[in-house]
């Protein structure tokens, strides 16, 4: 399956680690007159996130703080939103995010689509479950009222987790699934989007493979031409999105990172979101398809587009250039 590739980090749990001392080293770093930035630095973003939930504890158990609003009394601008972000475990550092993207004027739905199109099963239950603990409202009910239309039906369909587990797969299902698929858009005058939705939203990522697979053997065509052709706007993107999951995940966030750093100016929020959340699963991998992608480093494009600490922090993440 191309889907299942090797994760490879580029943040590893730290040996030898104290999370008593650490927190020392972090309230030394904060205590006084001015901050040492680069203490705060090198401690965090050399640390997991379970070794940061030590750290955190350890602060407020031995120093009787909250590491948290420390460091946001400490720091400022983008570098605080890497460091509070590193700080937030995996689930709620998401639910942050979404809310973000729907919170106030206008909804974000790149990022919508983003978070909840790459999302296993498993990692949607946790951030459905955190988001209605944080913000005292069902995050389905919260897309329900930001989108809609075909759009609004997929990302409930997939926010309900009803995706079948990893490793599920039915070759013979595969074929009439590929068929329907034709008979809802290439076959016919106008497109049946549930049927698209419907397949894309439910099907595991193992049993889509086969499907995309089953498609070009029956129409001669990949499924992203037949999207292409088909379908428009949000609900275009968002099951493009979960297509390029399925092939390659890491090739889908080169391709993110690349769009944050094109041109005049840079998608900040969605450059830490991506190096944040992807530090500790496949960065090293995404790091590997954007220098095939783009010939050139991410570590050297995001030093010429970012700088100060904010720079530092995000390069410490990165990792080697």
């Amino acid at each position: 399956m191309s889907w299942y590739y090797t994760p490879r980090p580029t943040v590893y749990p730290a040996e030898e680690f104290d999370a008593s001392a650490d927190a020392n080293a972090l309230r030394k770093a904060m205590k006084g007159f001015g901050t040492d930035e680069q203490a705060i630095i090198d401690i965090l973003c050399a640390r997991t996130n379970q070794q940061r939930q030590e750290i955190s504890e350890a602060f407020t158990r031995e120093l009787g703080r909250d590491l948290i609003e420390d460091l946001k009394s400490e720091l400022g601008g983008k570098f605080e939103d890497v460091i509070v972000g590193l700080m937030m475990p995996p689930a709620k550092y998401l639910c942050k995010q979404l809310h973000k993207a729907m919170d106030g004027v206008g909804t974000n739905e790149k990022t919508l689509i983003e978070i909840l199109c790459s999302l296993t099963n498993e990692q949607m239950h946790d951030v459905v479950a955190n988001y209605e603990e944080m913000y005292d409202r069902p995050l389905a009910e919260h897309l329900c009222s930001e989108t809609s239309g075909s759009f609004r039906r997929l990302l409930t369909m997939i926010c309900i987790g009803g995706r079948d587990p990893q490793g599920t797969v039915d070759p013979d299902l595969a074929v009439e699934q590929a068929n329907q698929l034709y008979n809802a858009g290439e076959g016919k005058l106008g497109t049946d989007e549930e049927v698209f939705y419907k397949i894309l939203a439910h099907a595991s990522f193992d049993q889509l493979e086969i499907v995309f697979d089953e498609y070009k053997s029956l129409t001669g065509r990949t499924i992203e031409q037949a999207l292409k052709a088909e379908l428009s706007g949000e609900l275009y993107d968002a099951l493009s999105s979960i297509v390029e999951c399925v092939q390659m995940t890491p090739h889908f966030f080169a391709k993110r990172l690349h769009k944050a750093m094109d041109g005049v100016g840079t998608d900040d929020a969605s450059l830490i979101r991506i190096i944040v959340c992807r530090s500790e699963i496949d960065l090293q991998n995404i790091k590997d398809e954007y220098e095939q992608m783009y010939n050139k480093s991410l570590y050297s494009v995001v030093k010429g587009e970012t700088s100060g600490d904010y720079k530092r922090a995000l390069l410490a993440l990165i990792g080697d250039a």
